[in-house]
């Protein structure tokens, strides 16, 4: 339900809280498959990481930004031969993917989102931001989160993001912490527009491929969106 009332939730407390079980949901795809999809490849995470992995040979250099308790993309991705890193504004969220995959304890760190990510322009060949923006205010998702993921990308570089997408802020009942939690929704059009601002370009699907802008309902009857882009030009200057 839609409740704009509600106060969105960005609680640091929840997370680390619950960091352990968001990475056992999350290692064991409890809310990862997708139903009410637009795209009938659409199945769920393993297949938006099939598609990415197409797009983008290994050996290349990732960054997930906003990689969660137990950071399992960066591992998966590093485990298929992917130069990655992972962070997080929760310690409690690092801290439970090192003890989860010891072998990502140099790949990890905690970083705060809302502020320029600690990398030099041009570093990564691709980005992943998934189900982050949807915690962070919409004034420092437009000034800073945006720009910086695209600010980090290679030229030709790949950005894979999805959010909740609506108007407003969404409230609700979330089984897997026996909790009540908000989030911020997005219009995929104002996101878009912004990328495209910044630089970027939507990838498309061609021939059954995923692409173009893509919506699905998760198992807990909430809209989101989820696109590819590739950099193909500076940001556009005011």
């Amino acid at each position: 339900m839609s409740a704009n009332t509600q106060e969105i939730d960005t609680s640091a407390s929840f997370y680390a809280f619950h960091s352990e079980r968001y990475a056992e949901v999350a290692h064991q795809y409890l809310q990862s498959n997708y139903i009410e999809k637009s795209h009938p490849a659409l199945t769920g995470d393993v297949a938006l990481q099939e598609r990415l992995k197409e797009l983008v040979p290994p050996k290349c250099s990732g960054l997930d930004a906003g990689c969660g308790a137990g950071a399992r993309d960066v591992f998966k991705l590093w485990s298929c031969g992917y130069d990655m890193q992972g962070i997080d504004a929760i310690p409690e969220n690092i801290q439970t993917a090192i003890r989860w995959h010891p072998e990502l304890q140099s790949r990890v760190s905690v970083h705060n989102m809302c502020k320029p990510l600690p990398f030099e322009t041009a570093k990564f060949d691709f980005v992943t931001c998934n189900a982050v923006i949807q915690h962070i205010d919409p004034p420092t998702v437009f000034k800073v989160v945006l720009p910086e993921l695209v600010r980090v990308l290679k030229r030709k570089g790949v950005l894979q993001l999805m959010f909740k997408n609506g108007d407003g802020i969404e409230t609700l009942f979330d089984k897997d912490y026996d909790v009540n939690r908000s989030f911020q929704l997005y219009k995929e059009a104002d996101i878009l527009s912004a990328l495209e601002k910044a630089g970027m370009e939507l990838i498309e699907g061609k021939d059954e491929k995923l692409g173009g802008i893509m919506t699905f309902v998760d198992p807990k009857k909430s809209s989101h969106c989820v696109f590819f882009l590739r950099k193909v030009a500076d940001a556009v200057q005011k």
